[in-house]
């Protein structure tokens, strides 16, 4: 019987009740994941390293790239990845535990308004991933970054430190940006499409 579940729960997930959802699913696995794990780690794998200030110590190098990343891009990234498929996940293992297949969903108003909220809450944790983002690296990264070293007891306040690659990373923003978006569009033409099968159906 769990082996039945994990099927049911992997179908559901691999293969979603609307075509659109579908599309989401290759897009969503296949080139956002790709994009991240491949370029992403080439862009981004030794930025640290490759960080460096004036004074080059050390310890001013570190202090300043924490300063200049609280949280690698990598990993926000990674999160995000996870945390908006949490939704979904949750509704396919609700599926499966109750042995709902995927036609059903479109065809029970009760499973087709919970897929929809399973929907809306993807897109609200895509909205609040994109608020952040924008908050933690912006929309461009300049290739100096000032640090406000004072509290590291030197005779420094203000160190300029040089930021490695920052047009490849400024290209990866917009990319990471544009594929939230495109994201949060076949969200929204996927409810819609689960609305207009919901009426096809009534009207047969």
């Amino acid at each position: 019987m769990s082996l039945n579940y994990i099927k049911n729960f992997y179908e559901g997930c691999m293969k979603p009740p609307t075509v659109i959802g579908q599309f989401h699913t290759l897009f969503f696995g296949s080139v956002r994941m790709f994009f991240l794990g491949v370029l992403g780690f080439a862009v981004y794998g030794n930025e640290a390293q490759h960080f460096s200030c004036d004074p080059d110590k050390r310890e001013i190098n570190l202090f300043c790239y924490s300063q200049f990343r609280p949280i690698t891009p990598q990993v926000f990234w990674a999160l995000q990845l996870v945390i908006v498929l949490v939704p979904g996940a949750i509704f396919h293992l609700y599926a499966a535990c109750k042995s709902i297949n995927q036609e059903c969903i479109l065809q029970k108003p009760i499973y087709s308004v919970l897929y929809i909220l399973s929907v809306l809450l993807r897109i609200s944790l895509e909205v609040i991933a994109f608020w952040l983002q924008t908050r933690l690296f912006g929309f461009q990264v300049k290739p100096l970054y000032l640090c406000d070293a004072g509290s590291l007891g030197g005779k420094f306040t203000i160190v300029q430190c040089m930021v490695p690659e920052h047009l490849e990373k400024t290209i990866f923003l917009i990319a990471m940006y544009t594929f939230t978006v495109i994201t949060m569009v076949l969200c929204v033409a996927e409810i819609f499409e689960i609305i207009f099968r919901r009426c096809f159906l009534i009207r047969q």
